[in-house]
């Protein structure tokens, strides 16, 4: 028996009898006041493509508005195919616990179509993964980094009051994975927000939304143990709210992942 990675089962889900899908939130995944967005937006892209059901139409964009955090328990989603045309399949969901709604979404699937091809998004250098040490355990340090091997390789730790609102560098899960959607969906929120270098104290940073485009066949030709280089940037904080595009490249340089998301900044409670 192949035994099931667990990422995989942390985001399993059961279909219900009125066509919805149930999912646990688990404290695996807990960070602040809640579960971690980007395990809520795996969550969620696995109902949608059981909801599409076709793997000739892979995912090309997923947004994700929170509205609340969930509890630790069921999460039920209700996803509908909202229109399949030719080109395109858009796709709709509602998260809720019993009947408080804590997320919508929607998203976009798509063949691969011919175009007009042009990459200006280099992969910045930096050193290898193997040269970095891991991030460790620390006071603070938010629990779903426990299913995570994170090497820090970008911009300043945080709360070092660093000028600029830069992270990043390699990361893979604990338990190496493939790199599909679904670990893309997740690692897109994985890395500390990035105005978090330029405080000098704890802070919290709840995601309003997250919007993530994916912009290279998945999974790609690599090794399940291997790493993917992020790198998060904010240029922008006012009345409390930042926005940070992120972007996650394969080691061999392809961009895999772009992200967008607009997040509020508050003072960890004392």
């Amino acid at each position: 028996m192949i035994a099931v990675h667990p990422f995989d089962a942390d985001t399993a889900l059961t279909r219900l009898a009125d066509g919805s899908f149930e999912g646990q939130v688990t404290r695996r995944w807990w960070v602040g006041r809640g579960p971690h967005g980007g395990f809520i937006a795996a969550l969620v892209l696995r109902a949608l493509s059981e909801m599409v059901g076709d793997p000739g139409r892979a995912p090309r964009s997923l947004t994700l508005h929170y509205l609340a955090p969930p509890a630790e328990g069921p999460l039920r989603v209700e996803a509908t195919v909202e229109r399949s045309g030719r080109s395109l399949t858009s796709t709709s969901a509602r998260l809720l616990q019993g009947d408080r709604l804590v997320g919508l979404a929607l998203g976009a699937f798509s063949p691969p179509w011919p175009g007009e091809d042009h990459d200006a998004a280099p992969m910045p250098a930096v050193p290898a993964p193997e040269d970095l040490p891991t991030i460790g355990e620390g006071n603070g340090r938010p629990e779903f980094l426990a299913n995570l091997d994170m090497r820090w390789a970008i911009g300043e730790r945080p709360m070092s009051s660093a000028p600029d609102a830069l992270v990043g560098g390699w990361v893979r899960t604990a338990q190496p994975r493939l790199g599909d959607p679904l670990l893309m969906a997740m690692l897109s929120d994985a890395f500390p927000p990035a105005p978090f270098p330029r405080l000098s104290a704890p802070a919290l940073a709840p995601t309003i939304d997250l919007t993530i485009h994916f912009r290279s066949p998945l999974p790609q030709d690599a090794a399940p143990e291997d790493f993917y280089l992020g790198r998060f940037i904010s240029r922008l904080s006012s009345e409390g709210f930042f926005e940070e595009d992120g972007e996650i490249w394969s080691r061999d340089g392809r961009l895999l992942v772009q992200s967008r998301q607009l997040a509020l900044l508050l003072p960890a409670p004392g």
